[in-house]
């Protein structure tokens, strides 16, 4: 870092801002301006999104607006977290660097990590997941972090006084670098749910799933080489601490930026997209009958022959039956028919009777 004040900074300079001021270190003026153009940006989409709001006709990606908010306001957090890099480090910015990078970070990809989950039921035909829920995993996910950052910063640097400043750099490298172990976890989680999103009926929710595959791939590129460098690169080159801050804030405005094209442009472009049948199974899918598979097994002899198609084309015997047994089965001969007897009228005995009269 510059110890001494470049000519184009002013004198009353405090040393740590050196190249916040500096026009001659092409680092700091480079990643300054794509920081900045990366706030403006995200303020930019957060804007939108709030305009957008009302103009989403499908229910279910409306149910993804508090995710978008959330993970742009992570997206801008890392913006401007990269200014904590280009400033010196010392007791203010120590803290903030080693707490925020990993919280930031881990919003981003719960974020991520939520809409693949909820993109893997769509892609099947099932329901999306409420949005209060999808706030819940999102939030539970970065708690996670929260708390290995407030343990580091608060328990262990606090208690035991011990300054970044004063810690070696392999030390602080060191330590920067395991307590994001648990953000690396959730990137191998998004590269490994957003593959399910492939498999699925319904290929309109894939593109969704694809963006954040590519999003992930890229993210997970990044964070590669700046870890190989910090830890093994600079040591290497002997340009260490020099180049572990321009490392550091490279990663920052990388990244940032591969959220926003890579995720939230084709986001924007799909958001504003009118519902489409397509997209969903029919409303009487869940009361259609499902191929059901059968299940093979040990199975009562009594019904092997089951499944015996039966047609008129079939000519088989007429005495067959399907459930096949092990006793002889014979037609029995049909009864005779039973009725009840109706009274019949008799002849009168005195139908021919005259009276006593003969003939003469």
């Amino acid at each position: 870092m510059a110890s001494m004040p470049s000519p184009t900074c002013n004198k009353n300079t405090d040393s740590d801002y050196y190249l916040l001021s500096d026009t001659e270190q092409a680092w700091g003026i480079v990643l300054e301006t794509l920081a900045t153009a990366g706030v403006i940006v995200t303020i930019s989409f957060i804007l939108l999104l709030l305009i957008f709001m009302g103009k989403v006709q499908d229910s279910t990606k409306r149910q993804m607006i508090p995710i978008y908010f959330l993970f742009l306001f992570g997206t801008l957090g890392i913006f401007g977290l990269t200014f904590a890099f280009i400033i010196k480090l010392n007791v203010q910015t120590g803290p903030t660097r080693f707490f925020l990078f990993g919280v930031l970070f881990a919003l981003c990809f719960s974020c991520l990590l939520t809409h693949a989950f909820n993109l893997v039921k769509l892609v099947r035909g099932k329901a999306p997941f409420w949005y209060p829920v999808l706030l819940v995993i999102a939030i539970s996910l970065t708690v996670v972090q929260i708390i290995i950052a407030i343990v580091y910063v608060v328990v262990i640097v606090a208690r035991q006084n011990i300054h970044f400043t004063t810690m070696s750099p392999e030390q602080r490298n060191m330590d920067f670098v395991m307590l994001l172990i648990y953000v690396l976890l959730l990137m191998a989680l998004i590269f490994l749910v957003s593959m399910f999103t492939c498999c699925g009926t319904y290929k309109r929710w894939k593109r969704h799933g694809a963006h954040i595959y590519v999003t992930g791939l890229f993210s997970i590129a990044i964070w590669v080489v700046w870890i190989t460098m910090l830890l093994r690169g600079n040591p290497e080159l002997k340009k260490q601490p020099i180049w572990d801050d321009p490392v550091i804030s490279i990663a920052l405005v990388s990244n940032g930026w591969v959220f926003l094209m890579m995720y939230m442009v084709p986001e924007f472009c799909f958001l504003t997209s009118p519902r489409n049948s397509e997209d969903y199974p029919p409303e009487n899918y869940s009361c259609q009958p499902k191929f059901m598979k059968k299940i093979f097994g040990v199975e009562n002899q009594a019904y092997i022959m089951e499944e015996t198609t039966t047609g008129p084309e079939n000519n088989r015997d007429p005495r067959y039956i399907p459930h096949h047994t092990h006793f002889q089965m014979e037609s029995l001969k049909p009864q005779q028919e039973f009725s009840i007897p109706r009274p019949k009228t008799q002849v009168s005995p005195y139908k021919d009777y005259t009276g006593g009269q003969g003939t003469k």
